[in-house]
C-alpha cells in the first residue's frame, strides 16, 4: 500500500526515521490544541513528524494519544496507525487495545485476533478491557470455537468475576445460539448489570424461544426501553399480536423502536388496519418517524389500496426531510403502483436522484400489475444491469396476462444471458407450459430443476403435478406427486382435479381418500375438484353423498362452483328437472356458468322445450356469449327450425357477438403449432392434405361415416361432411402424424369442446393409425387408444 497517498506528509522513511528538522518543541499541551485543530491527513503528518523529530513519541502517554487520534480520525486509514503502533517503543495495554478496538472498528476482526496472538507471543501482560475486544471479534465472525477459547484464556488469568469479560462471554454465546452456556454465565455472575439482563434476553429473542425470555423479562429488576422493545418484536414474530400490544400500552417510556417494532409486526402478519392505526397513534403522541417504519405503513397502504393514506405519509415524508432515502423511494414507488397510480410511481422514479436494482423492478411491476405490458418491457428493456427478480417479475407478468408465449421466448432470453432462474421463475414457465400444452418444454424444466439441485417447495411441486397432468402424462404427475417431501392441499387438490380429468375416475377418488387418512382437511377447491371427478364419469349417488358431506362433516359451506357442478352432475345424466330444481334452491343468485351447465345438458338430451327457455334466459343475462347463442341455435336446428336459427345468428350480428372460432394447437420439435377449422395457412398444408385424405380413406374402410348432425347448417349432406373433415382437431392430427415419430403419443389441446364426430374419428384413427392420441378440449382430457377413449364415451 502507497501510505503517502493516505498521509500526504508522511513522516516514515525506509529505516522510520526522519532527521529533526525543526527545533520546535511539543509537549502534551501543544500536542492537544494540534489534534483539535488538525482537518486532514497532511495536518495529521505534520504533527507525527514533528513528535518523532523531537523524541516526544517515546513519551508513552503522548503516544497513546496521537495513537487514538489517528484509529478515530476517518482520515487516516487503520494500516497507517498500525505504521504508527508498530513504531512506539513498548507500547503499555492501552495503547494495545486501542490498535485492537481499531480493527474491529473496521470490521477487521481476524487482524483484532492476529494482534492478540502476537501480544502472546512477547509475553505481553493482559488487562480486563482486551479480552471484551477479543470475544467481540469472535462474536463478529460468529465463530463460538474462537469464543470459547477466549473464555478459557479468561479463566486462566482470572478475569471471570469482570462484569464487562462476562458480559461479552453472555453476548458471544447468545450471538451464536448457544443459549445452554449463555444461561449458565449468565446464573453464575455474582453481579449482573442491565447489560447482563438485555444480553441474556436478546438470546432468547434471536432463537425465538419466548417461554424463557418471558422469565427473564420478568425477573429483570429493572425494565428498560430496550429489553421491552425486544420482548415486542419477539411476540410480535411469534404471532402473539394481543401480548405485543399489551406490553407497548404498559411501557411508560416509548421510543421510535417500540412503535416500529409492533407496527412492522402488524404488517408482516397481515394486519395492515391495525399497523396503520398505532401509526396514528404514534404521530398523535408526538414520536418522531423513521425510515423503517415508513417502510411498513407503505407497505400496508399498498395491501389496503388506499393512496390516500399513502399520499399523506408521503407528504410527512417530505416534511421530515428524508424522501431521497433510496429505500423509501422505492416504497413510495410500490405503494403508488399497486393502488393503480403509475403515473405518480412514475414522476418519482424519473426525478429520482438515487436508483437502484429495487427501484426499477418496482416500476416494472407496477406497469404490470395495470397491465400496461408494453410499458413494463420498455422499462425491463432499459434496465441498466438486470437481476433474476427483474426477469423473474416480467416473465411472471407475460404469464399472469395470458401471454404465454411471450412467457417462454422471454425465458429463453433469460437463459442465454445467463442468468439462472430460481423457483418462482420456474412457476411462471411452467404455468405457460401447461396452457400452451408444450409438454416437451415442460420437461425440460423439470429436468432442469433435478441437473440444477433446486428444491422442489410445495408451490414448484404442484406446479409440476398440474402441468404433466394438464399435458395428459398421468404417470409423471404421480412421480412429482410422490416424490414431493411436502404437499399442500393445494397439492392434493391438482391430482384429483388432475386425474379426472384424465379419466381415471376411481383413481381420482381414492386420492381423495387417502388425503384424508393423511390428516389433510379438504377446502372449497378439494370439494370442486372430487364433485368434477363424479361429474365426469356420471356418478350421481356419490356426487349427491360427497355435496351434502361438505357442511355435515367438514364446515364447508357450498358455493356458485359447488352448486354448478351438481347441475351439470345432473344435467350429464339426463336429470334436467332436478338440475332445474336445484338452480331454484341455491342461496345465492345462479350465474351463467351453471345456467349454461344446464343448456347444454339440455342440448345433450334433446329437451328442446326446456333448452329453448334456458337458452333465452341466458341470452338476456349475458347477450355477447357466443356459445349460448351458438347452443340455442344448435337446439333449433335440431329441430328443423330454421327461421329461428336465422333469428338467433340475425341477432348475433346486430349485436357483434362473434362465434369463437374451433382451435386446436399442438406441440411438434419443440414448436407450438396452432389450427383454426377449415385452415389453410400451414407451411406444410400441403402434407397436411395429402395425411388428410390417407386418414379418411382408412376410416372409411373401417366403417367410418360423417356424423352430419354435428354441422348444424342448412346445406346440403356433400358440404357438410367437407366441412366435418376440416375441424381443427382434424387438422391437427394429421399435422401429427406426419411430424411426431411413434410411440410418442400426439397431444393436442383444443379451446372448445370436442365434437361427437372428431371423438369418433380419433378412436378410428388411433386404432388405424396404431397411435396414441391425448386431446385436451375445454372440459377434459380424451386419451384415444386402440379405438377407444378414457372417457368411456362420457363428456
Amino acid at each position: 500500500m502507497n501510505l503517502t497517498k493516505v498521509c500526504a506528509f508522511s513522516p516514515f522513511k525506509s529505516n522510520l526515521v526522519q532527521k529533526p528538522t525543526s527545533k520546535t518543541t511539543i509537549n502534551l499541551s501543544i500536542l492537544e490544541v494540534l489534534m483539535l485543530k488538525c482537518q486532514n491527513s497532511k495536518h495529521f503528518g505534520q504533527i507525527l513528524s514533528q513528535m518523532i523529530s523531537t523524541g516526544f513519541i517515546k513519551d508513552t502517554y503522548a503516544a497513546s494519544r496521537i495513537l487514538k487520534f489517528s484509529t478515530d480520525s476517518l482520515f487516516i486509514h487503520v494500516n497507517y496507525s498500525h505504521k504508527i503502533f508498530d513504531y512506539i517503543e513498548n507500547p503499555n495495554g492501552f495503547i494495545r487495545n486501542t490498535m485492537m478496538r481499531a480493527y474491529l472498528q473496521q470490521n477487521q476482526p481476524q487482524n483484532t485476533i492476529l494482534l492478540y496472538k502476537s501480544m502472546l507471543k512477547n509475553n505481553v501482560c493482559i488487562d480486563n478491557y482486551t479480552f471484551p475486544l477479543l470475544v467481540q471479534a469472535s462474536t463478529v465472525r460468529l465463530s463460538e470455537i474462537e469464543g470459547k477459547e477466549f473464555h478459557n484464556h479468561v479463566i486462566k488469568t482470572g478475569f471471570t468475576s469482570d462484569v464487562y469479560v462476562k458480559n461479552t462471554l453472555i453476548n458471544m454465546y447468545a450471538v451464536c445460539e448457544n443459549m445452554v452456556d449463555a444461561r449458565k454465565l449468565f446464573d453464575e455472575s455474582p453481579v449482573l448489570d442491565s447489560i447482563s439482563w438485555n444480553s441474556i434476553l436478546a438470546g432468547y429473542v434471536q432463537v425465538g424461544n419466548v417461554e424463557e425470555a418471558k422469565v427473564i423479562f420478568d425477573k429483570m429488576p429493572m425494565k428498560n426501553v430496550i429489553a421491552s422493545n425486544s420482548m415486542i418484536v419477539l411476540l410480535g414474530r411469534s404471532g402473539r399480536m394481543t401480548e405485543a400490544c399489551q406490553l407497548l400500552d404498559e411501557m411508560k417510556e416509548k421510543d421510535v423502536v417500540s412503535w416500529t417494532a409492533l407496527i412492522s409486526c402488524y404488517e408482516q402478519h397481515g394486519m395492515y388496519k391495525q399497523a396503520l392505526d398505532l401509526f396514528m397513534q404514534m404521530c398523535a403522541n408526538g414520536t418522531s418517524i423513521d425510515e423503517v417504519v415508513v417502510i411498513s405503513v407503505l407497505s400496508a397502504c399498498a395491501h389496503l389500496l388506499v393512496v390516500q393514506t399513502g399520499e399523506s405519509v408521503h407528504g410527512l415524508v417530505i416534511r421530515v426531510g428524508f424522501e431521497s432515502y433510496v429505500n423509501l423511494q422505492n416504497a413510495l414507488i410500490h405503494m403508488y403502483s399497486t393502488c393503480g397510480d403509475v403515473t405518480a410511481a412514475q414522476r418519482l422514479f424519473d426525478t429520482s436522484s438515487h436508483l437502484d436494482q429495487i427501484s426499477w423492478n418496482s416500476m416494472i411491476s407496477g406497469y404490470l400489475k395495470c397491465g400496461s405490458l408494453e410499458k413494463a418491457r420498455e422499462l425491463f428493456d432499459c434496465m441498466p444491469e438486470k437481476d433474476v427478480v427483474s426477469w423473474t417479475t416480467m416473465i411472471s407478468g407475460y404469464a399472469q396476462h395470458d401471454y404465454f408465449s411471450e412467457t417462454l421466448a422471454l425465458f429463453q432470453e433469460m437463459l442465454h444471458a445467463d442468468n439462472k432462474p430460481d423457483e418462482t421463475t420456474l412457476v411462471s414457465v411452467l404455468s405457460a407450459c401447461t396452457h400452451l400444452s408444450a409438454l416437451d418444454q415442460g420437461k425440460w424444466i423439470h429436468a432442469y430443476i433435478r441437473k440444477n439441485g433446486l428444491k422442489v417447495n410445495i408451490i414448484l411441486g404442484t406446479t409440476l403435478v398440474d402441468m404433466y397432468l394438464k399435458c395428459g402424462c398421468v404417470e409423471n404427475a404421480l412421480e412429482v406427486f410422490n416424490g414431493m417431501e411436502e404437499k399442500g392441499v393445494s397439492s392434493w387438490n391438482a391430482l384429483i382435479l388432475g386425474l379426472a380429468m384424465n379419466g381415471q375416475v376411481e383413481k381420482s377418488l381414492a386420492v381423495f381418500q387417502e388425503m384424508k387418512e393423511c390428516g389433510v382437511t379438504p377446502n372449497e377447491v378439494t370439494f370442486v375438484a372430487v364433485l368434477g371427478a363424479c361429474r365426469h364419469m356420471g356418478l350421481v349417488e356419490e356426487g349427491r353423498s360427497y355435496f351434502d358431506s361438505m357442511t355435515r362433516y367438514y364446515s364447508v359451506e357450498p358455493n356458485i362452483k359447488h352448486y354448478g357442478c351438481m347441475v351439470d352432475l345432473l344435467g350429464r345424466a339426463g336429470l334436467l328437472k332436478e338440475a332445474e330444481t336445484l338452480i331454484d334452491s341455491m342461496p345465492m343468485a345462479p350465474d351463467v356458468a351453471t345456467w349454461g351447465a344446464l343448456l347444454g345438458a339440455c342440448r345433450k338430451h334433446g329437451n328442446s322445450e326446456m333448452g329453448e327457455r334456458v337458452g333465452r334466459k341466458l341470452i338476456e343475462l349475458q347477450p355477447d356469449h357466443d356459445g349460448f347463442h351458438v347452443l340455442l341455435s344448435n337446439i333449433f336446428a335440431s329441430k328443423g327450425n330454421w327461421d329461428s336459427v336465422l333469428d338467433i345468428r340475425g341477432a348475433m350480428m346486430r349485436q357483434g357477438v362473434v362465434k369463437v372460432p374451433g382451435c386446436s394447437m399442438i406441440e411438434a420439435n419443440g414448436a407450438i403449432h396452432e389450427f383454426l377449422a377449415g385452415d389453410k395457412s400451414h407451411l406444410q398444408i400441403n402434407e397436411i392434405e395429402t395425411m388428410l385424405a390417407e386418414m379418411e380413406k382408412r376410416l372409411k374402410i373401417m366403417g367410418y361415416a360423417p356424423g352430419t348432425d354435428e354441422v348444424l347448417l342448412d346445406i346440403d349432406e356433400e358440404e357438410k361432411e367437407s366441412t366435418l373433415f376440416r375441424h381443427s382437431e382434424k387438422l391437427a392430427i394429421a399435422y401429427g402424424l406426419i411430424s411426431i415419430t411413434p410411440p410418442t403419443p400426439i397431444r393436442i389441446i383444443k379451446n372448445l369442446r370436442i365434437c361427437s364426430d372428431c371423438h369418433t374419428a380419433a378412436k378410428l384413427i388411433s386404432k388405424a393409425f396404431n397411435r396414441e392420441i391425448v386431446v385436451r378440449d375445454r372440459h377434459r382430457f380424451h386419451h384415444f387408444k386402440d379405438g377407444s377413449c378414457s372417457c368411456m364415451e362420457f363428456w
